[in-house]
């Protein structure tokens, strides 16, 4: 089952959630940098995390998973977020460039047949940065925040999954190594705690980090399925012209 949008919406409102995201944010400006006139993704709830690469890309979107339901993004402007299912994303084949999961893969119903669905719309060469609970971490075992919820993974049971869905797994990071204590006088810490559990302990980090990039050369089975689809949300570009029947 999915984190409720609410409930996530007020983690990253907390003390707690804006230290979480600060720490994630570093941990993923070290595998990108900028994404010039890219198109982007993000898929879960990615909002917090999205907006520091929304400026240089060509176009980026907020897709929110139907089981956990949506918020307008950005604000004050027009949106672009979609309620999506995650094994059937309202987009053409190799239209994406990037693709960010947070709070997405752990709560996936069948996590294969998502980063299939994953692949189908990365263009050749594109690049995937999930962002998962670390089992072997503090922050999987509390359910105060979402982190705690879902299934975390290990280090070598995401690169499986993603080897065996036609991913190669490159750069990782990891972050949140700091307990996610709400007691202000822990928080004080978290800069230390930061720096030394980057060096002594990075196997029990809060959360893994990794990018995968698509991989060509490999055929993927598909099978047959029913689509669960309800409703069809669809997004163009802005300015396309649409083709209306004549009388």
């Amino acid at each position: 089952m999915h984190a409720d949008i609410v409930d996530l919406r007020e983690f990253y409102h907390s003390p707690l959630g804006a230290f979480a995201e600060h720490s994630i944010g570093m941990a993923l400006s070290s595998l990108w940098a900028r994404l010039p006139e890219e198109r982007l993704v993000g898929l879960g709830y990615a909002v917090p995390y999205i907006e520091r690469f929304k400026a240089d890309t060509e176009r980026t979107f907020a897709f929110m998973p139907a089981g956990q339901g949506a918020v307008n993004w950005p604000v004050g402007d027009l949106s672009s977020t979609a309620l999506v299912f995650e094994e059937e994303l309202p987009l053409p084949d190799s239209s994406i460039d990037r693709i960010l999961m947070v709070h997405s893969l752990e709560f996936a119903e069948n996590p294969r047949e998502t980063l299939k669905e994953m692949w189908r719309v990365l263009a050749p060469g594109g690049r995937l940065v999930i962002v998962v609970p670390n089992r072997r971490g503090v922050w999987a075992r509390m359910e105060h925040t979402p982190f705690g919820s879902g299934r975390p993974y290990s280090r070598r049971q995401l690169t499986n999954l993603l080897r065996e869905t036609n991913f190669t797994p490159a750069a990782s990071a990891e972050a949140l190594f700091f307990p996610p204590s709400k007691v202000r006088a822990v928080l004080k810490l978290r800069h230390g705690l930061e720096r030394v559990g980057r060096r002594l302990w990075p196997a029990f980090s809060g959360v893994l980090i990794l990018e995968a990039q698509k991989r060509l050369y490999q055929g993927l089975p598909v099978a047959a399925r029913a689509s669960r689809r309800v409703f069809v949300p669809v997004l163009g570009a802005q300015g396309v012209p649409t083709t209306r029947s004549r009388s």
